[in-house]
C-alpha cells in the first residue's frame, strides 16, 4: 500500500483516459491560471484540463497513452512548470512557493529603500543634475533585477499575443525609463528646441514597488493558509501493529495487507477499513458522519480510517487499504472538488487585456497624428505626448483597485469574526442564493448536554442518589457518560463509593454500591429486562422528550425506574435568527446531517426550515452541492467538521465554524470565529459592500484615463495650446491612486 498524497492519489481509469492531479509552478495571476489551462487543453492527448489558482494545481484528464513529462514539456515551453515523478510532490511544491515567497519579501524590501531615495530628488531637487544621474544609477536595479519578473512575464504574454497587468507595469516603466535616460544623457536635444527635459525616473520606480507590495501581500496570505489535504492524511498514523502467529509486531502502514489483523489500542487513529474480530469500545466517527456521539464498536461492526477509537481496545481484520479507504476516497474528492473548479479571472485582469492594447494603440496615433501635424518640433511634440498618454495610463490605480478594497473588507471582516482568505469568495458571496447547514456544531452545539432530569415521585431526597449516579458514570465508556458527569459536576455532586462495575453491550451498565445496592443506567432495554418499575407520570414526558429528538437514559435500583434523563445537543440561540435573515434575503436555507431523520425533522422544525436531508454520507453532501449549483444556484455551504469537507471544496463560498476541525477551516474559504451563525448573513452583506467598493474603485482608475488620455494626447492644443507635461500625468496618475484607496477606506465605516 502506497502513502496516500494529495496530488499523487489513485490515477482513475475513465472513458477517455487517466484523471491526476499535478502541482503547477510560474502562476503569478489568474492570467496565468487561463494560460496553463489553455495551453494544456490544446495539447495532443489531453481531454480536459481545470487549474486552480488558489492550490497552485491542476486536473489533467488525458490519454492512457501520453507520459506526464510531455506535458511537463510543454508547460516549461512558456515558462511553467509541472511537478511530476517526484516522492513527494507536494512538499516540493510546498518548499518552491516558501522560496518565491522569501524572494519576493526581499526584493519589495530593496524596492522600497531605493525608491524612496529617488522619489526624494525627482519631487524636491528635479532641477538638479547629479541627482538625475544618481537616480539613474539607482533605478537601473529596480526596474531590471528586482523588477525583472513584470517584463518576463510580459514577454511571455506577448509571445502568446496576450496582455495583462504585468503588461502594463512592463511599458509604463520601461517606456518612462528610457525616455528619462536619454533626457539624462543627452539633455541639449530639448534644451536648443526651448524644451526643459524633464526625467520620470521617480515615477518608475513608485510603480515596480507599490505593484510589488501588492504581490508580496498576496503570497503572504497564500503561504499562511496550510495544506486541507496533507492534514487529512494527518489522520492516517505511520505504523501499525499487527497480530501474527499469535505475537503483536508493528510494521509501517504501508506495508498492511487486506485480511491482517490490526490491533488498535484507546485513543489511537484507526488505521484502515476493517470490521472488528475481537474486543469492544466506542469509536468517534464525527469525521465521517459529523454527529458527536460516538458509536460502540464490538465483533462484526465496521470501522473506518482515520476514526478515533476511544477507551477500549479491539483488534481489527483489515478490508480496505490505501488508497480504497473511505479516508483516501474523501482526500480525493476534497482534491478533485478543489480542482475542477475554474479560477475566476480577476476582473482589472480582463479589463487590462482589453485596456493595455487601447492605450498602446492610442500612443501610437498620437506619435503618428503629431509627426504629420507638429510642425518644427513634431518629434519632440510627438514623444512627449505619447509618453504622457502611457504614464497617465499608468495602471497603478487599477493594480490597487481590487487588493485595497479586499484588504479592508477582510479586515472589517476580522473586526466582526469573519476571517476570509481571498478576494473570490467576497466577490460570489453578494450572488449566494442557497445556504447549506451542516446540523452539529453549525445550527446546533455539537455537544450533548442533559437538558431535562426527572426524579420519581416517591423519592423525597436526591443528593445521595446523584452522588451514586456520578460514581457509576465516572467509570463508564459510553459517550453520553461525559454528559451526564458534566451536568453534576456543574451541581457540585460528590461521588460515592462503589464495589463492582459491570458494561452490559447494548444494554447499558449495572453497579453495587458498598451497601449491596443495585443500580442500572442504560436504555429502555435493559430496564425491560430487570422488570422494573416506571413511574406512569415519567411516560408523558419520555414522549416529549423522543419527540425533540432527545435520548433517553433511565437510572434505576433492583425495583424501580429513579430517575429519567434526557440528553440533546442543543440548538444554539442564535440559529433560528439566522436563518431567519437569510430567507427574509430571499435565499434559500437548507439543513444536512448525518443524524437520523427523526432528530433532524425535530431540528429543522424548531429553527424554520423546510429543505433538509438526514442520514447523508459526505459525498451525499458535495452531491446535494452539485446539484443545486445545476440548477443554477450560487451556493455557500456552511460546515464545522472533516465530513463537511468535500461540500465546502464544491460550493461556491465555503464557510467554516471556528470552533470546528481544521480540516474543514482549511478547504473553507470564510471562517467564522464565533459559534453564532448570525456572523453567516453578516459575511453576505459585506461581500456586496465590499464587491461595490471595487466597482467604484475600477470608475475611479478609469475615470481618469477616460480624461486624462484624450489630454495626454494633445486635444486641448488646438484650443488653447495646452500641452499635457508628463510629470503632471505622473501626479494625476498618483491622485487616482489616493482616490481609490480612500474610497477603499470607506469600507470601514459600514456596519454589519
Amino acid at each position: 500500500m502506497e502513502t496516500i498524497n494529495v496530488f499523487e492519489t489513485e490515477q482513475k481509469e475513465h472513458k477517455k483516459g487517466i484523471k491526476k492531479s499535478f502541482p503547477v509552478t510560474g502562476m503569478t495571476c489568474a492570467a496565468c491560471a487561463s494560460s496553463v489551462e489553455s495551453i494544456l487543453n490544446h495539447t495532443e492527448g489531453v481531454y480536459d484540463a481545470n487549474v486552480n489558482f488558489a492550490s497552485s494545481s491542476v486536473l489533467i484528464e488525458y490519454d492512457k497513452s501520453i507520459e506526464a513529462n510531455i506535458l511537463q514539456n510543454t508547460l516549461r515551453a512558456v515558462g511553467y512548470d509541472l511537478i511530476v515523478d517526484v516522492d513527494d510532490p507536494l512538499e516540493a511544491q510546498k518548499n518552491l512557493q516558501l522560496k518565491h515567497y522569501q524572494d519576493i519579501k526581499q526584493r519589495t524590501i530593496w524596492s522600497a529603500i531605493l525608491t524612496i531615495p529617488i522619489f526624494i530628488l525627482g519631487m524636491f531637487y528635479m532641477d538638479w543634475i547629479p541627482g538625475r544621474w544618481i537616480s539613474l544609477v539607482l533605478t537601473i536595479p529596480i526596474l531590471f533585477w528586482l523588477g525583472r519578473g513584470f517584463y518576463i512575464n510580459a514577454f511571455k504574454q506577448a509571445k502568446h499575443g496576450k496582455a495583462n497587468m504585468d503588461t502594463l507595469v512592463a511599458l509604463s516603466t520601461g517606456i518612462a525609463f528610457i525616455f528619462s535616460v536619454f533626457n539624462t544623457v543627452f539633455p541639449e536635444f530639448w534644451l536648443v528646441r526651448g524644451i526643459d527635459p524633464h526625467v520620470y525616473y521617480e515615477a518608475a520606480t513608485v510603480i515596480i514597488t507599490f505593484i510589488s507590495l501588492g504581490k508580496f501581500l498576496e503570497e503572504k496570505a497564500k503561504s499562511n493558509t496550510s495544506s486541507a489535504i496533507k492534514k487529512l492524511m494527518g489522520l492516517q498514523p505511520k505504523t501499525i501493529k499487527i497480530i501474527e502467529n499469535g505475537e503483536e509486531k508493528e510494521i509501517p502502514i504501508k506495508s498492511v495487507k487486506v485480511g491482517q489483523t490490526i490491533l488498535v489500542r484507546p485513543g489511537e487513529k484507526i488505521p484502515v477499513d476493517g470490521m472488528v474480530s475481537n474486543g469492544r469500545s466506542y469509536v468517534d466517527e464525527s469525521m465521517i458522519t459529523g454527529e458527536p456521539i460516538a458509536v460502540e464498536k464490538f465483533n462484526g461492526k465496521k470501522v473506518f480510517a482515520g476514526t478515533i477509537n476511544q477507551k477500549g481496545s479491539f483488534q481489527i481484520a483489515a478490508e480496505k487499504v490505501g488508497s480504497e479507504t473511505l479516508l483516501s476516497q474523501i482526500i480525493k474528492m476534497v482534491q478533485e472538488a478543489q480542482g475542477s473548479k475554474a479560477p475566476v479571472q480577476k476582473l482589472a485582469d480582463k479589463i487590462a487585456g482589453i485596456f493595455v492594447p487601447i492605450v498602446l494603440g492610442i500612443a501610437i496615433i498620437t506619435f503618428v497624428v503629431w509627426m504629420m501635424v507638429g510642425g518644427e518640433n513634431a518629434f519632440s511634440q510627438a514623444l512627449l505626448t505619447s509618453v504622457a498618454v502611457l504614464v497617465i495610463a499608468c495602471p497603478c490605480a487599477l493594480g490597487l483597485a481590487t487588493p485595497t478594497a479586499i484588504m479592508v473588507g477582510i479586515g472589517k471582516g476580522a473586526e466582526n469574526n469573519i476571517l476570509i482568505k481571498d478576494a473570490e469568495s467576497l466577490e460570489l458571496g453578494l450572488k449566494v442564493n442557497a445556504v447549506i447547514l451542516d446540523k452539529t456544531g453549525t445550527i446546533t452545539e455539537g455537544k450533548p448536554k442533559v437538558t431535562d432530569i426527572l426524579w420519581n415521585s416517591n423519592i423525597k431526597e436526591t443528593s445521595k442518589l446523584k452522588e451514586i449516579l456520578y460514581a457509576i458514570e465516572a467509570r463508564s465508556e459510553h459517550p453520553l457518560a461525559e454528559a451526564v458527569l458534566s451536568y453534576l459536576k456543574e451541581e457540585k455532586v460528590k461521588q460515592a463509593e462503589i464495589s463492582s462495575f459491570e458494561s452490559i453491550t447494548g444494554k447499558g451498565v449495572l453497579a453495587v454500591d458498598e451497601k449491596g445496592s443495585t443500580y442500572y443506567i442504560g436504555n429502555r432495554r435493559l430496564i425491560s429486562e430487570h422488570d422494573l418499575e416506571i413511574d406512569p407520570i415519567f411516560d408523558k414526558r419520555i414522549n416529549e422528550f423522543q419527540k425533540q429528538a432527545k435520548t433517553i437514559v433511565f437510572f434505576g435500583n433492583e425495583v424501580q425506574v429513579l430517575a429519567v434523563l434526557a440528553i440533546a445537543d442543543e440548538i444554539k440561540e442564535t440559529s433560528k435568527k439566522a436563518i431567519r435573515s437569510l430567507q427574509q434575503r430571499g435565499i434559500e436555507v437548507h439543513m444536512l446531517t448525518g443524524d437520523n431523520i427523526k432528530t433532524a425533522v425535530a431540528v429543522a422544525n424548531q429553527v424554520g426550515i423546510t429543505n433538509y436531508e438526514a442520514e447523508v454520507m459526505p459525498s451525499d453532501k458535495a452531491n446535494f452541492v452539485k446539484n443545486l449549483q445545476a440548477e443554477g444556484k450560487v451556493v455557500a455551504m456552511v460546515g464545522d467538521g472533516i465530513n463537511d469537507s468535500q461540500a465546502l471544496a464544491q460550493a461556491n463560498v465555503s464557510i467554516a465554524m471556528g470552533k470546528g476541525s481544521d480540516i474543514a477551516m482549511d478547504v473553507a474559504k470564510m471562517t467564522l470565529i464565533t459559534s453564532d451563525l448570525r456572523s453567516v448573513p453578516n459575511a453576505l452583506k459585506l461581500s456586496k459592500k465590499t464587491v461595490m467598493g471595487i466597482r467604484q474603485n475600477l470608475f475611479w482608475a478609469f475615470i481618469y484615463n477616460l480624461i486624462g488620455i484624450p489630454i495626454a494626447a494633445g486635444v486641448l492644443y488646438p484650443l488653447n495650446g495646452f500641452l499635457l507635461d508628463p510629470m503632471i500625468a505622473g501626479a494625476a496618475m498618483a491622485f487616482s491612486s489616493v482616490s481609490v484607496v480612500a474610497n477603499s477606506l470607506r469600507l470601514k465605516r459600514i456596519k454589519l
